[in-house]
């Protein structure tokens, strides 16, 4: 994912922060679709 704005920037990296607070561990199980469908105002419940 590249882009210029640091608005979205900070929108995804709350996004993927919110949703690696779902899962244990010191790693991410998030994928770029699930951070994407929360920063387009989907919920953060993850379809696994």
């Amino acid at each position: 994912m590249e882009f210029n704005d640091a608005k979205m920037a900070v929108e995804y990296g709350a996004a993927h922060g919110a949703l690696a607070m779902t899962t244990p561990g010191d790693t991410t199980m998030a994928t770029v679709d699930e951070v994407k469908k929360l920063v387009g105002g989907g919920s953060a419940r993850v379809d696994r």
